[in-house]
């Protein structure tokens, strides 16, 4: 059966708003846990932050962060259409580009985001991997921006795994979450190359110790 145009919009508008009220009814169903939240929260009412989290844990701290000024950069696949928007939904300022592709274009988006006083959330390893290795962004914007920088571990004790190259995480209605929030980091604005390379490697370590801690229910 051949689609005509209208109806081809209208499948396509259904899908996007069946996917985003899903997403809601399934993330307001959790029994969420938080650790360190609570300096996170008094910061993110009177200031702006880098919010960093894994590419395949994504979901729970998108939700869970939609009620502050957050913005976010997503990428111009058909993929990236539809977190596109679902964040829009969710009141994030969004901005279309790859770190990956144009690095450099994506990399002052998201410093402009932060001068105009939004918190930036960024999935260091995205938008292709390697997984749980992170990539420069997150840390060049804080140190660029002078804006502190947070790291945030997601644990879900029953969820689904996808086969995508992150491992991408669907939480299971009504399953627990943990979410480890680390200290806020200041980043030298004078760092080296070098230094940076090296701050970039420790925080790398630090979320995965995030990641390892959000990951124990007991």
């Amino acid at each position: 059966m051949k689609l005509g145009k209208n109806t081809k919009v209208i499948l396509q508008l259904l899908g996007n708003n069946l996917l985003y009220y899903a997403a809601v009814v399934l993330c307001n169903s959790l029994r969420v846990r938080t650790k360190n939240f609570n300096n996170l929260k008094s910061l993110l009412e009177t200031d702006n932050l880098v919010i960093a989290f894994w590419h395949g844990t994504m979901m729970i701290p998108w939700f869970f962060f939609r009620k502050y000024k957050m913005s976010a950069l997503v990428s111009g696949s058909k993929d990236g259409e539809l977190l596109f928007r679902v964040l829009k939904k969710w009141k994030y300022n969004v901005q279309r580009g790859s770190s990956s592709k144009g690095g450099k274009d994506a990399l002052e988006k998201l410093i402009w985001l932060a001068a105009e006083k939004y918190s930036v959330a960024i999935t260091p390893d995205g938008p292709g991997g390697p997984v749980f290795k992170m990539k420069p962004g997150a840390i060049i914007v804080s140190k660029k921006s002078q804006i502190p920088l947070i790291l945030v571990g997601i644990g879900i004790n029953k969820k689904w795994k996808l086969k995508s190259w992150d491992s991408f995480e669907v939480p299971k209605f009504f399953s627990r979450v943990n979410i480890v929030v680390s200290n806020p980091m200041t980043i030298n604005p004078d760092l080296t190359y070098d230094e940076t390379s090296d701050k970039i490697l420790e925080c790398e370590k630090i979320l995965n110790q995030l990641q390892s801690e959000a990951s124990i229910f007991a």
